[in-house]
Parts: structure tokens; sequence; C-alpha cells
């Protein structure tokens, strides 16, 4: 639950990767290293944790620091939206989010202006691709949306950041970067 503070609700500050969370993303960097290009920084995103909690980790892999960002799962994976998953799945029209690795692919501007393709690796993620599994910023995504309603809006199953940080996040995971999803 969200603290008070002044009749305000206070923000639970950002966390840095589980050190599990982190031995499975850096066994999936391993296994996919003929895939992935560029292996300097990787995203994890803990779908442990509840949606108002930053847990899209954007990891130095040689230094080890992180920083910690806010991100929506699929509302097919929060169906009640309790601002928890649930559930995940691969299946087209589930709009639910898939746990796994992703390679990051070309960037784009549309719907939801600059955005990143993203490429499933494993079977729980495989078809990221026919599905449209992005990352893309979102108006439902951001520390006023938490602070109104302690947890963030969803998304169909694309990984949505805050607009603030959509630049920031796109220039560190750029094509041939891995995200990790998953939930322990």
């Amino acid at each position: 639950m969200l603290q008070q503070t002044n009749g305000l609700a206070a923000l639970p500050g950002p966390v840095p990767p589980r050190p599990a969370l982190l031995q499975r993303a850096l066994s999936a960097l391993d296994r996919h290293r003929a895939t992935i290009k560029h292996r300097d920084v990787i995203g994890i995103v803990d779908f442990s944790q509840a949606s108002r909690i930053p847990r899209f980790h954007l990891v130095d892999v040689m230094s080890g620091r992180s920083q910690s960002l806010l991100v929506a799962h699929g509302r097919g994976s929060d169906p009640d939206h309790s601002g928890w998953v649930e559930r995940f799945s691969n299946s087209p029209g589930s709009a639910a989010s898939s746990a796994g690795a992703y390679l990051v692919g070309n960037g784009y501007s549309g719907k939801h202006g600059r955005s990143q393709r993203l490429i499933g690796l494993d079977p729980e993620n495989s078809n990221a691709e026919a599905r449209a599994i992005v990352i893309h910023a979102a108006s439902y995504v951001s520390d006023d949306i938490v602070r109104a309603t302690g947890k963030l809006g969803r998304s169909q199953g694309c990984f949505a950041v805050a607009q603030a940080d959509i630049a920031q996040i796109l220039g560190r995971l750029g094509p041939g970067r891995m995200i990790y999803a998953a939930k322990l």
C-alpha cells in the first residue's frame, strides 16, 4: 500500500533487480548470445512486483548498476485490474504480457509516438512480432497515475512506459539488445 505523506501518497522507491531474476536474465543473455548483438545493457522486467513499483530495470552488465522505471503489463494478465500480473499468454488477441527473452528490434514512430519492436526469443513469447508487442510510451504510466490510483493502467501486452522515460529507454535499449521479463 502507498504511504501517506502530508495528505499525498508517497511513491515507493526504486529497488534493484532481485538476484535470482538478474541471474535468470544473465542466463538468457548467454543462451541467446548468437542473437543478442549488444550485451552491454539489458532490460529486466520483474512482473512479480505490483505495477506501482518501478520494475523495469535497465542494467549495465559490466558494472551491475541499474536504474528502475515504471512499466505497465497487459490487461489480459490482470483481468481484475488489481495492479498485479496473474498470468502470461503468448496467444494473439489475449492482451496479456508474455514472459521470456526479447530481442530489441527496429524503432518506428506510430500511434504511441517513438516505439521499438520486440522479437520473442523463447517459446513463451514467440508470437511477440505477430502480436505487435513493442516498447512504447502511454499516458496511463506515470507517477501521477500511481498517486491517484495506486497502480498503473494496462496495455494490450506491450511494455508501456512513461512518456518522460521513453527517450532514455529507447536510447539505452536500442536494436540488438535484450529485455528479459519474468515473474518469480
